[in-house]
């Protein structure tokens, strides 16, 4: 049936958009899409359209960022051991990078450590403490991890340690006793960007850090390092961690692409190399689907300390080495990956199950917790559910939930702690500890809570309409204006365009699954490509559609062509 979605078409503001159009010179239906995005005063547009690292607010206003600040001088004065302490994922990975290659440069004593995602968990715990005690650590600082670290921060000062946390995940009704806390979730937090990806947070802090070492004069004999040239692993954490692309993440994020396409280090180099991309310009969809599930692959299935290797390498033929093992390592997941695909949709019959179903709740004992996150998303994609998947091990099971838009999976989470032995995440992904035998309660709980909480339609996959043009209009210039306000990812979605009354023709299946049409109208015709849609072929009628799609150029064989990205369609007279 057609439409596939429920279109949410954006009302024209047409004051603004006129104002937008004349002030800035740009497309009307630009200026509609930057109102969508609440960005409606010329002022705002610019620096939206045109994102500059003096835009960024002061990290101070982080509440505990002076406190973090002055404890890692105390530890650089003293000639303390430091260990930087982060998540196995892309968001704790490029954290750690980041953080130790700005230290180590600096002060000798800095080391590094990244929990075994299988054998140690998610976040601080004792055995690690333990042997970084030993190896003589007197200050960690927790990245990407540590707001929900209670006991084993208590048990690191009971050692003699200190504890620095640089973390964005929601706040618990405690924080540990750290010396900082430095989270902008943090209800007395005056910061005001709230949704960084904790690398966003650690890159604030080394601005905070490097401003107070300048003012005590100690680069006056040393090079003043350039911050800048960390931003390409700044972006990669937070599109891969899914935060929202806007304010801060939008600026850090935008120029970090630059940098990837521009200057890439010796690491991503070679993973360019590795995936096959050439000289493909790399973009948040690029980075995506290709680079970062790389990165993330040596944390679920080899060692994410192989990561980190290969970004803090300068050596080439290092790099390639490593590139060419977390390709075997991307490989087995997504082999893995597909077998609990399989697995899951053989147990799911959308007719039967998913009436009156809030949430997707699934255990095995089969999965490799490593990959049930991102197959969790795929679910979630499939059917439009908060969907949370288990992977049971001696009676115990790590679970990956991912969210939908209307959803808040933590606040979700919090109303059924009872049930669990631990938490965390925020408002679209989440982790859980939770025994076997309390599943079932679980299941029902969560399902009852999202039920009550959403209408019928929430549980409905939504097109949402930017704004109406004719296909005539669809050109470079307008396209190369669109550019602009990427790069796209979470409440930055890429644009999406409604043309009415147009003809299709020439439908075909493409790579077995894929929907490839010729839409024409206004007196010109496009391309266009309907992903994973080849099963609606026969419904596609000689009738006027009304067609929903994101506009892009497509590059084949040295040549571009405009190809319309399908996201739905309807007959003319139904929508």
């Amino acid at each position: 049936m057609l439409p596939t979605t429920h279109w949410r078409i954006h009302e024209p503001s047409e004051e603004i958009r006129n104002r937008l159009v004349e002030e800035l010179g740009i497309h009307p239906v630009v200026a509609q899409i930057l109102i969508n995005r609440q960005i409606r005063n010329p002022d705002e547009a610019r620096r939206y359209l045109y994102p500059s690292l003096k835009d960024l607010h002061n990290p101070f206003l982080m509440k505990d960022m002076q406190k973090g600040v002055d404890r890692v001088i105390r530890s650089i004065e003293r000639g303390e051991k430091v260990a930087v302490f982060g998540d196995y994922d892309i968001d704790g990975i490029t954290s750690v990078v980041i953080l130790y290659r700005f230290l180590s440069q600096i002060h000798e004593g800095t080391v590094h450590y990244i929990p075994d995602r299988v054998d140690e968990g998610y976040g601080l715990n004792r055995e690690a403490i333990d042997q970084l005690a030993r190896e003589g650590v007197r200050l960690i600082i927790t990245v990407d991890c540590g707001t929900s670290d209670f006991d084993e921060v208590a048990y690191a000062r009971s050692l003699g340690i200190d504890t620095v946390v640089l973390d964005h995940h929601e706040i618990p009704d405690e924080i540990p006793h750290a010396v900082a806390v430095v989270n902008p979730n943090r209800k007395d937090c005056p910061f005001p960007f709230k949704q960084l990806a904790g690398v966003g947070i650690v890159f604030n802090f080394l601005i905070a850090l490097r401003g107070r070492l300048r003012n005590a004069g100690f680069w006056n004999e040393r090079p003043y390092p350039n911050l800048k040239e960390y931003l390409d692993l700044v972006a990669l954490g937070t599109i891969g961690d899914i935060v929202p692309l806007i304010d801060e993440n939008r600026i850090l994020t935008k120029i970090g692409l630059d940098l990837i396409n521009e200057n890439p280090r010796v690491g991503i180099k070679a993973l360019r190399e590795s995936a096959g991309l050439g000289g493909n310009v790399i973009d948040a969809g690029v980075a995506s689907f290709s680079l970062i599930p790389r990165i993330n692959a040596a944390g679920r299935i080899g060692s994410p300390r192989e990561a980190v290797k290969l970004l803090l390498t300068g050596d080439a033929a290092e790099a390639a080495q490593i590139a060419a093992q977390l390709e075997s390592y991307n490989r087995e997941r997504q082999r893995m990956e597909k077998n609990i695909l399989d697995d899951i949709f053989a147990r799911i019959d959308p007719a039967k199950d998913l009436p009156g179903r809030g949430a997707l709740v699934l255990s095995s004992t089969d999965w490799h917790p490593g990959v049930i996150g991102i197959v969790a998303s795929r679910i979630v994609d499939r059917f439009y559910r908060p969907t949370i998947l288990i992977s049971l091990r001696n009676g115990i099971g790590k679970g990956s939930g991912r969210s939908i838009s209307e959803f808040n999976l933590y606040g979700g989470l919090k109303q059924c702690e009872s049930l669990l032995l631990s938490f965390g995440g925020h408002r679209y992904a989440a982790g859980i500890s939770i025994r076997e035998e309390n599943i079932e309660k679980f299941k029902t709980l969560l399902n009852g809570i999202i039920l009550e909480e959403l209408p019928v339609t929430g549980l409905t996959p939504q097109t949402a309409i930017d704004a109406f043009c004719s296909l005539n209009e669809v050109t470079y210039d307008f396209l190369s204006q669109l550019e602009e306000l990427a790069p796209f990812g979470h409440m930055n979605p890429e644009p999406v365009i409604c043309v009415r009354n147009v003809q299709i023709a020439s439908p075909s299946i493409v790579g077995n699954k894929h929907l490839r049409m010729r839409v024409l109208g206004n007196g010109v015709s496009c391309n266009s490509i309907w992903f994973n849609k080849g099963h609606i072929l026969d419904r596609l009628s000689g009738s006027s559609m009304d067609i929903a799609f994101t506009p892009q150029i497509n590059y084949w064989n040295g040549a571009s062509s405009i190809q319309l990205k399908m996201k739905d369609m309807a007959t003319a007279a139904t929508a």
